[in-house]
């Protein structure tokens, strides 16, 4: 089984997070001080360095004004294409 991190399926969701966090018009120091994290938290997630788990990527959907069901119904069709 290959690594989940280095799979287009993991590039969508780092894609996406990033897109969601700059239509909610936060930087990545904004969004980190919503979540009470350094800027670098968010730095490695959107890098592919750290990896998020299902409760961080809720509250990161919830933080940017986002239903993480809506944004994980999206990426599973994406996934499903894959």
């Amino acid at each position: 089984m290959r690594k989940s991190t280095h799979s287009p399926e993991y590039a969508e969701v780092l894609k996406t997070l990033v897109a969601m966090r700059k239509a909610a018009g936060f930087t990545q120091r904004d969004l980190a001080q919503n979540r009470n994290r350094e800027q670098s938290f968010v730095w490695r997630i959107e890098k592919g360095e750290r990896r998020l788990d299902l409760v961080e990527f809720h509250w990161v959907c919830e933080a940017l004004g986002c239903s993480s069901t809506e944004v994980y119904g999206r990426l599973s069709r994406f996934f499903k294409k894959e």
